[in-house]
């Protein structure tokens, strides 16, 4: 009998680390203490640059948050959406949801550049990426929550996978909810995530169809028209394309639940905005939840955002570690 339950205390010792930590596309290999050994300084580097970056414009916060979003809707979370074009590489930032949009590419090099120096190819882009979108957030004003680390980068990008996955700003609720369901996202995911427009700012291009043809040549009647008269002055029927707008007006640069109490008032800037208050009962009362309890919001914000990063990240030893965040390390043409 002792020598059957030695035998048995063998097995599982033998076999505990491969059930711990077993690699598979739903972020369980990845710990927040991944670069503890090999890396001690790296989160404390990347909250350095991050705080400078937003110190010198406040703007950086909402652009890094983003960042995340627009990677891991593609490909996963693999730092693919900082990848310049080459000859063998279109850049995601050609895409329709990215060009003329997505930003803060020259903190996430600046935060590269001082980790490549504190130590050499350890810390992926992607794993930078993760970590300025929390930083981010907590220099907003927002929760913070411990990320799990050890992605790799890809050596890959996808417009299409760009064009195609991320939700454009005119989305419905179902087809925003689809998009979700296919990152493995639920609709409490959708509301908590679109909380983070509680900073930023949008283009004109992005709501003018509320202002002035939302169905039959008439303006969105779910935007308050004392708003979208404001909203106006400064985006017309055509023209001024990149003149941007709050996407929170009452606090725009505060983390925070004002975004949906602004929605509760038809202040929502976005249609992807107000849907999630005019066309699903089940999300009608998240947001009302959330209006109501900043705390509660925020329990949940750090949950869906904890889950968005782990969306099919490489590990292991697929994927690399990028000496530069805009180019695969073997690269001939740069």
């Amino acid at each position: 009998m002792d020598s059957l339950r030695s035998l048995s205390i063998f097995y599982l010792l033998l076999f505990a680390p491969m059930c711990c930590f077993s690699l598979n596309t739903n972020g369980d290999s990845l710990f927040p203490q991944f670069y503890d050994h090999s890396c001690p300084q790296a989160q404390q580097i990347v909250q350095s640059v991050v705080a400078e970056a937003v110190a010198r414009e406040p703007r950086m916060a909402a652009s890094l948050l983003r960042l995340q979003f627009h990677d891991c809707f593609v490909q996963g979370c693999d730092g693919s959406i900082l990848l310049d074009s080459s000859k063998t590489i279109v850049s995601e930032k050609r895409s329709i949801p990215n060009r003329h949009s997505v930003r803060g590419f020259e903190v996430i090099d600046e935060i590269k550049s001082a980790l490549e120096k504190e130590c050499p190819e350890t810390v992926s882009c992607a794993d930078i990426v993760i970590i300025a979108a929390r930083d981010s957030t907590v220099l907003a004003g927002g929760p913070s929550w411990e990320v799990p680390l050890g992605r790799r980068d890809s050596t890959t990008a996808s417009v299409t996978g760009s064009n195609n996955n991320i939700p454009p700003p005119t989305s419905t609720f179902q087809s925003l909810l689809t998009k979700f369901n296919e990152q493995g996202l639920n609709m409490v995911d959708l509301v908590a995530l679109s909380g983070s427009h509680s900073i930023g700012d949008a283009r004109c291009t992005s709501f003018r169809q509320r202002l002035y043809n939302q169905t039959n040549n008439q303006p969105d009647p779910t935007l308050a028209p004392s708003y979208a008269a404001k909203l106006r002055t400064r985006c017309p029927r055509s023209g001024d394309d990149q003149n941007l707008f709050f996407l929170d007006i009452t606090t725009p640069f505060q983390f925070d639940n004002s975004y949906y109490k602004n929605i509760l008032v038809s202040y929502g800037l976005l249609n992807s905005d107000e849907v999630l208050f005019t066309q699903s009962q089940s999300s009608m009362e998240l947001v009302k939840q959330y209006a109501e309890n900043n705390e509660l919001f925020f329990e949940q914000f750090t949950k869906s955002m904890i889950k968005l990063g782990n969306i099919t990240p490489l590990t292991g030893t697929r994927g690399e570690i990028r000496k530069r965040c805009r180019k695969v390390n073997k690269q001939k043409d740069q």
